[in-house]
């Protein structure tokens, strides 16, 4: 038996079924998304959720430039709201000079993936964060 040597950070990034991408539960009265599990959905009370793929390429509709974090954590860096095809998705946006001169709203992005370290048997946790598409 192989054990994984990859794992996701969060349950709703897939990274076994082709390229990786985000997966939300749709609720299938009214089509809000939500990443967390639901009892029940908070716009219309319906209890009946199906998975639902989510784009891997967005627009940047919100931001900020974050300069004060918790000990270890380099900054700054850019925490913004996507829009990926109709579904608000909560990301970093990487491999960018995180200042006002260069982030814009209404930039496109696309989603990819990154290490956030491995454990002492070696399980490598893989997070995502959102870069410019150009």
């Amino acid at each position: 038996m192989t054990t994984a040597t990859t794992i996701s950070a969060v349950d709703y990034l897939v990274l076994d079924d082709g390229p990786p991408h985000l997966v939300a539960n749709e609720c299938t009265s009214c089509g809000a998304r939500y990443f967390d599990r639901r009892n029940a959905c908070a716009s219309c009370f319906g209890t009946d959720f199906t998975t639902a793929k989510v784009a891997t390429e967005g627009e940047l509709t919100s931001f900020t430039i974050v300069a004060f974090a918790a000990p270890g954590v380099d900054v700054p860096f850019v925490a913004g709201l996507i829009n990926c095809d109709g579904t608000t998705v909560r990301g970093n946006v990487v491999n960018i000079d995180p200042d006002p001169e260069h982030v814009k709203l209404g930039m496109k992005v696309r989603l990819v993936t990154n290490s956030l370290g491995a454990d002492s048997q070696g399980v490598e946790a893989i997070g995502f964060a959102f870069a410019p598409a150009d």
